[in-house]
């Protein structure tokens, strides 16, 4: 059982991004995406989730083997996939207590017990090193861009997801929110699970070790292999992989 992507074509505004995409995600696995800006590893993550404003000319996406090529984002959330977006959207007058309240209740289909649905968000934030108070700030609304990460990973926790996609998660992180979200993704890693983690650096993958990586490039997956791939991006940078 996977996220299988398969042969995938994708346009925005009418210009090509995705060209023939190739990818599985199976449980048990962290597969990173690597690429330099603007080779296409945002619209993946997105139109993975559903986004409207990306379009699938061709290809397919299987969940766990059905075809959700077409599917509404909130029907591929219910079937276990999630997205850590890289600019997560702010709330203004929602706190973070009902936001994960409502969407405790929306994945789950019914209403919960507010008190059970409180315990779970302070297990899973004493977990996560968050303070109790973070429930009470409005929803992305002055928070630092760390913070924006950590509610994102706190997100993924409390929703248990099947599938999680990380869009550039370590972005613009400091060395102790940086920890902070990789405990939170290897605390998420199981044999039950399966984790999409796209990056620009290596940085975060000292603190999460990656079964695959693949390197996209104009939309096109141009190399894959283990570890030892992105020490080697480190080293030579992305222009050395453009002409392949």
């Amino acid at each position: 059982m996977s996220l299988s992507i398969q042969n995938l074509h994708v346009t925005a505004d009418d210009k090509d991004i995705l060209k023939g995409v190739n990818l599985e995600v199976s449980k048990g696995k962290v597969v990173v995406i690597m690429g330099p800006n603007g080779s296409g590893k945002s619209t993946l993550a997105n139109t993975l989730a559903g986004h409207p404003t990306y379009h699938v000319t061709q290809g397919t996406i299987l969940l766990d083997n059905e075809d959700i090529t077409s599917a509404k984002p909130d029907l591929r959330a219910k079937k276990g996939m999630f997205l850590s977006m890289q600019y997560p959207p702010g709330i203004d007058g929602v706190t973070v207590a009902n936001f994960l309240r409502l969407a405790v209740n929306a994945q789950r289909g019914e209403t919960q017990n507010p008190l059970h649905v409180h315990a779970l968000l302070v297990e899973k934030m004493k977990e996560l090193n968050i303070d109790e108070s973070f429930l009470t700030r409005y929803v992305n609304v002055g928070m630092s861009g760390g913070e924006k990460k950590r509610l994102e990973i706190l997100q993924m926790s409390v929703l248990e997801p099947t599938y999680a996609i990380l869009d550039e998660t370590d972005s613009g992180l400091d060395v102790d929110a940086l920890r902070i979200v990789s405990e939170g993704i290897n605390r998420f890693r199981s044999d039950k699970t399966g984790v999409l983690l796209i990056t620009h650096y290596n940085r975060i993958l000292e603190y999460v070790t990656p079964d695959e990586i693949h390197i996209m490039v104009d939309g096109k997956i141009v190399k894959s292999g283990g570890a030892e791939l992105a020490i080697e991006i480190e080293k030579v940078g992305y222009d050395a992989l453009k002409n392949i």
